[in-house]
């Protein structure tokens, strides 16, 4: 049965403040971020080797809304951790050959093994959002994937893979502040394409289906954790401290470590070598 949780509304926020990284939201300055995501960034560390020493099998789903900072999160979640622990998988439109396939097909495989974190930049729920807003699965599809994902997730579950699902949420304002700086800084702009153009138009149809989507699919055993986003960097702080404060990690004993003497010159002499080395214009 689907667990009851609020549901964000659309167009609403609580935070009127601006903060230093222009967003909306209580002010969160770069050092305090920086020295609370250290300290995460630490604990991440003891929980990769936990995940390692175990055998854990951790799966966290990120989705929300264009703009909402799941790039971001992501990269903050992954940056101080073994990509050979910590895999992301985004996965590009489906080929003709996957279009075919049952269509939780091309996920399955990406699920994780013993002693693997594994994290889906937008997942099998693109189903019950974009492909649904933006026409391109039909309702019949839609509806059979919002029956059948709970079953699938149950699945997931008693396979002792630990499911995560997050979904980040931002006001319709705030959206447009972040999508109209795509547009001006040269540094994102490969980050706005012709479907989140599309999509920005149809924010409460998103909103419906959002709803459609959390009425199928919050259970008790696969719910939803809804992260306000307004404030991209107390957004990141609170989604790896949920993480954290979820997986029921230990920290695991470490040896300790002394670097060994480096070895003598010997008979070794640096060769005379016109090296090619890079202009060090900084």
């Amino acid at each position: 049965m689907a667990r009851k949780t609020r549901q964000p509304e659309a167009g609403t926020g609580t935070d009127t403040d601006t903060s230093s990284d222009g967003e909306a939201g209580a002010a969160l300055g770069r050092k305090d971020y920086d020295r609370a995501l250290a300290d995460l960034h630490v604990e991440l560390v003891h929980l990769q080797e936990w995940v390692k020493a175990t055998g854990a099998k951790i799966c966290i789903v990120f989705e929300g809304r264009d703009g909402a900072g799941k790039g971001g999160t992501i990269k903050a979640l992954t940056e101080r951790v073994s990509p050979r622990v910590f895999r992301v998988v985004a996965l590009p439109a489906p080929t003709d050959r996957e279009k075919s396939q049952m269509y939780m097909q091309r996920y399955i495989p990406h699920l994780p093994a013993a002693g693997e974190v594994v994290i889906f930049d937008r997942s099998w729920y693109n189903r019950a959002g974009v492909e649904r807003v933006m026409g391109f699965a039909a309702d019949e599809q839609v509806e059979i994937f919002l029956r059948a994902v709970p079953l699938m997730e149950r699945a997931i579950v008693g396979s002792d893979i630990l499911l995560l699902k997050y979904w980040l949420e931002v006001t319709p304002e705030e959206q447009t502040r972040r999508l109209k700086s795509r547009i001006e800084d040269g540094r994102k702009t490969w980050k706005l394409t012709d479907m989140d153009l599309k999509s920005y138009s149809r924010w409460f149809d998103y909103s419906r289906a959002r709803d459609a989507m959390f009425a199928a699919s919050d259970t008790d055993y696969a719910p939803w954790h809804v992260v306000r986003s307004d404030n991209k960097r107390r957004a990141r702080l609170n989604i790896i401290s949920h993480l954290l404060a979820t997986v029921p990690y230990k920290r695991m004993a470490r040896k300790e470590v002394t670097l060994p003497a480096r070895q003598k010159a010997g008979k070794y002499k640096a060769p005379d070598y016109p090296y090619r080395y890079i202009p060090e214009k900084f």
